[in-house]
């Protein structure tokens, strides 16, 4: 995973310098983009932080950068960047699911604290989102068994009952408990009860 920045996309080198000046003031780490073609190019999933995007470029307009970005699937907060007239598009774009935008001119620091706060947004969903994949990957472990024994430790039955229930003995539930418990890495069953809640 890259490190969490700011990603400025904008074809109006001195606005990207004033810009990448004011985050790095602020200690926001940033990268630069003279058009939303580049910006595509370099683009991945991985990418975490946030999206400072310019609603009117040459060649391809943010509007249609955007649009590109969902399509892939775009996690990221964008915040566009937009000329008076924009306004009522910018809106829009808020419906279809961007952060922020701001028309120019606009406050430097109030920017830079939006950013910051997109930016911390990012961070929390990815940890959100590692924390699920998380769980995924342990319940994955689990033989058939174990999911069985699972279900009913959460159901709050004994080792006698589960294994009167399944008709094994009550030392083969005990290992099989054991063995779920160490895969999901809890150590007990309200630990692994929260862990399946935090895990959806």
């Amino acid at each position: 995973m890259s490190t969490p920045q700011a990603h400025l996309v904008d074809d109006d080198e001195a606005i990207r310098d004033a810009l990448s000046w004011l985050l790095q003031s602020r200690g926001i780490p940033c990268s630069t983009y003279a058009s939303a073609e580049e910006f595509l190019a370099a683009w991945s999933s991985k990418l975490s932080g946030c999206i400072v995007l310019d609603m009117r470029m040459s060649g391809m307009s943010g509007l249609d950068c955007f649009d590109q970005l969902r399509e892939r699937s775009l996690t990221q907060p964008v915040i566009f960047l937009t000329g008076h007239g924009d306004v009522p598009l910018a809106v829009a774009t808020l419906k279809k699911g961007a952060f922020d935008f701001f028309e120019k001119p606009f406050n430097d620091n109030d920017l830079a604290t939006r950013i910051e706060e997109a930016i911390a947004l990012d961070t929390r969903q990815r940890a959100a989102s590692a924390a699920v994949d998380g769980v995924k990957t342990r319940l994955s472990s689990l033989t058939t068994r174990e999911k069985q024994i699972m279900g009913l430790v959460l159901a709050g039955k004994f080792n006698k009952v589960i294994a009167d229930e399944l008709n094994i003995s009550m030392r083969t539930v005990e290992v099989h408990r054991a063995n779920l418990f160490d895969k999901m890495q809890v150590k007990t069953a309200v630990e692994l009860s929260n862990l399946l809640k935090s895990g959806r």
